[in-house]
């Protein structure tokens, strides 16, 4: 039996890199997945590519700082599902620079989104979770938001945010059977890898080499965040809630 048979997910970022290989992952499992991205056409890519799997999908356009789009997506992911069981938040941006170069915009447009984001995604799922007895969340941290790191000083604190907001929620709404924890990806292989080596200015063969030097001796895939993202939702991690699972190939250990 697919372990996630009968439930309903959103996966916000669905569009692409470690969003999209959630959204079919958990797709795969049995749920039912609302892509929600600002791109809708491409969140409509990923859901018809669910759906030619024999998977149910929606792609749902949304800007998750904005409460009024967050409050029309989840009203039309349960129009279409009955509700949400399952909510990964995943939808995040990131700006290369130190303090003294980040503009004002810039620092607000990261937490709008990455941190926001989450918050206003989980404002509008916990009732609907807490009306069908529980649920899981999963919000998508960083490993620079457990240790920091250089020239992101708005990422890094927008993810450190989204790391304690975790834990925040996991410890109110538990007695609800409401589960939420954080994946805390290192360098993954996707589009918003190669664009932090634009960001920086640098060639990025190199930047990528960089990246890829951890004890596991590669860069991550979105899929094996993927695998982590469908175990924390499904009931084999039912008496995990508040963690921070790093996954990251030793980067940080």
């Amino acid at each position: 039996m697919m372990r996630l048979e009968g439930r309903t997910a959103t996966v916000t970022g669905g569009a692409g890199g470690i969003g999209r290989a959630a959204a079919i992952a958990l797709a795969a499992e049995g749920a039912r997945v609302a892509v929600i991205d600002l791109q809708k056409e491409a969140a409509e890519a990923v859901a018809e590519e669910i759906r030619g799997s024999g998977g149910t999908a929606i792609a749902v356009g949304a800007d998750v700082s904005s409460e009024p789009d967050v409050e029309a997506a989840v009203r039309e992911v349960v129009d279409a599902f009955g509700g949400v069981d399952i909510a990964f938040n995943n939808a995040g941006i990131i700006r290369r620079s130190t303090a003294v170069d980040t503009s004002v915009d810039d620092w607000d447009r990261v937490f709008g989104v990455n941190v926001r984001g989450v918050f206003l995604m989980c404002k509008h799922v916990v009732p609907l979770m807490a009306g069908r007895g529980g649920g899981s969340i999963i919000n998508t941290g960083s490993g620079w938001g457990l240790t920091g790191g250089g020239q992101a000083i708005s990422y890094c604190a927008s993810k450190g945010a989204v790391v304690n907001m975790t834990r925040a929620l996991a410890i109110d709404h538990g007695p609800q059977g409401i589960r939420v924890n954080s994946v805390n990806p290192g360098d993954i292989d996707t589009g918003m890898l190669r664009d932090e080596a634009r960001q920086l200015g640098q060639d990025a063969s190199v930047f990528l080499a960089d990246a890829a030097d951890r004890p596991l001796r590669r860069m991550g895939q979105p899929s094996e965040v993927a695998n982590a993202v469908v175990w924390l939702a499904s009931d084999e991690s039912s008496f995990v809630t508040g963690a921070a699972l790093v996954v990251d190939g030793g980067g940080i250990a």
